[in-house]
């Protein structure tokens, strides 16, 4: 019980050691781009400043002579669990990506705010009956604020038992925060092994379900009479298109029970004959009502038929859930708008597993034991139907002896189709990107970290004491020598310099939001 006093004070005592060191001004300020980060990448290495015009090393410093002879660089990982400041970056990037989809900027045109745009949810499919929280009708004013009280579980299932000896009844209110939410009401009759399948193919259904969407539109077209459009190719060559395309952006989110859904901007766009990348309206005999239908089609259409496997001969069926919503972004009630539903998104591109309790790194042999128990809970059955599914398949070779340079043919395994599952156990199947793009819908992440970059070089710049600084570019020949703070007295001194650099930002923002407010209204 005395641990936790002792570790406080050690690292009371490592903060005040650096802090009456003489360079600790000059640390803050080496350690300032990874100060917020829970587990900075430290590189070695040299450093040098070369002309950008001729080429000449102007000057050349190995990290030897830095504090504490390494360069601190933050870890990036958008996960809000393992590193809360790299995702808040993170987040913020993504809101940028999605909102400029939306409304324009930062290289796309503000244009696009006229073009017809839908906010979709795709669900998965029940695999078995688990707890939920279900509430028939809202009277709160504020649904983050909900205080509504939720019906019982599953009051109306066929009452009895199951074949397992389970009740199919559950007349229990859950609260928000139960951790029975998602849990399989049997844990025998619910389909593990469908439900990491669906997981793990749930991006191949995605983009035939967009296809689809294409073509729907596509054949729409063709019908009202609205001609294709001829684009020249980058080989030359003349091609007739669909004069209307989809541009989306998609988040991925994992609901309790461990299955992943998809949160979908669509946005309807036109083809420019002379500039293929132009964003243009799309032909006037398109309207969003006609993009909704589209989704909806293509949603109750689209089914994927996963190849054979010997725990499942005939492959398994992967299709959308029942529930597929379609919501029209700056409609007439106000509800969907473009901010909220940017806000939305961010948010959940920096979660991953956390809601289901589960969250680890990538799998082995040797650490699988601890997750995966064929007869455990609901994530340890999960995780091990992924590793199950995921095992190599043997051919059944004959006993003649074979040349010795043939022989390993004979130990050559089937390819396996679900071989990635055991790669994405840690996410329950899952292997895709929390957060995609079309290539036209907007900036991308790299854009926004290169302009993120140049401006803090040139902010740099401005206060440095060199006038030709701009002129030079840094090379830096470096290595990986460790991740994490030197001491956790370190972590206290930056992560606290960095929320309080956060904090005056926060403020400079407001009080000239306030100034330019009070010269408005002047």
């Amino acid at each position: 019980m005395f641990a936790l006093p002792t570790l406080a004070a050690g690292r009371d005592v490592q903060a005040l050691h650096r802090a009456a060191a003489p360079d600790f001004f000059g640390w803050l300020e080496h350690t300032r781009a990874a100060g917020a980060c829970t587990r900075p990448i430290r590189l070695a290495g040299t450093l040098t400043a070369v002309e950008s015009g001729t080429g000449r090393v102007v000057e050349q410093r190995h990290t030897d002579e830095l504090p504490d002879r390494t360069l601190y660089k933050a870890c990036g990982n958008r996960r809000a669990a393992q590193c809360p400041d790299c995702a808040w970056v993170y987040a913020g990037d993504a809101f940028h990506v999605v909102r400029c989809g939306l409304t324009g900027g930062k290289t796309v045109p503000t244009s696009v705010a006229a073009h017809p745009v839908v906010f979709a949810t795709f669900t998965a499919p029940s695999f078995g009956p688990v707890h939920r929280r279900h509430i028939p009708r809202h009277t709160c004013a504020d649904r983050r604020r909900c205080d509504c009280r939720p019906a019982p579980c599953r009051a109306r299932s066929i009452a009895g038992t199951c074949p397992h000896g389970q009740s199919a009844a559950c007349f229990a209110r859950h609260d928000a925060d139960d951790p029975q939410l998602g849990r399989p009401l049997c844990l025998d009759c619910y389909d593990h092994d469908h439900q990491v399948v669906w997981n793990y193919f749930s991006g191949e259904l995605w983009r035939r379900t967009k296809q689809a969407i294409e073509r729907h539109l596509a054949a729409l077209c063709r019908r009202r009479g609205i001609p294709h459009v001829q684009v020249s190719t980058d080989s030359g060559r003349v091609r007739r298109v669909p004069p209307v395309r989809v541009s989306h952006g998609k988040v991925a989110e994992m609901q309790r029970r461990g299955a992943v859904h998809f949160h979908v901007l669509l946005r309807l766009d036109g083809v420019d004959p002379d500039d293929r990348d132009a964003l243009v309206p799309p032909p006037a005999g398109i309207t969003v009502d006609d993009l909704d239908a589209a989704v909806h089609a293509a949603a109750r259409q689209i089914t994927v038929v996963t190849p054979p496997h010997p725990d499942g001969p005939q492959g398994w069926q992967v299709a959308w859930g029942e529930q597929v919503d379609v919501r029209r972004i700056g409609a007439s009630d106000g509800d969907v708008t473009d901010g909220k539903v940017a806000a939305y998104l961010a948010k959940y591109a920096t979660k991953s597993t956390e809601i289901t309790g589960h969250c680890s790194t990538r799998l082995t042999p040797d650490t699988v034991d601890a997750y995966a128990d064929p007869e455990g809970n609901h994530l340890a059955r999960l995780i091990d139907a992924c590793w199950r599914l995921g095992r190599p398949i043997h051919h059944h070779t004959s006993r003649t002896v074979a040349p010795a340079g043939e022989r390993q043919a004979g130990l050559d395994t089937t390819p396996n189709a679900y071989a990635g599952l055991r790669r994405w156990a840690h996410m329950l199947g899952y292997g895709g990107h929390f957060l995609t793009k079309a290539r036209r819908y907007s900036v991308t992440f790299g854009l926004l970290r290169d302009t993120r970059a140049t401006y803090r070089r040139a902010e740099h710049d401005d206060t440095a004491d060199s006038g030709d600084a701009a002129d030079t570019v840094t090379v830096g020949t470096l290595a990986f020598v460790g991740s994490g703070w030197l001491t956790d007295g370190d972590a206290l001194l930056a992560n606290t310099a960095a929320a309080q650099r956060r904090e005056r930002r926060r403020v400079g923002r407001e009080e000239l939001a306030h100034e330019a407010w009070s010269g408005v209204a002047a």
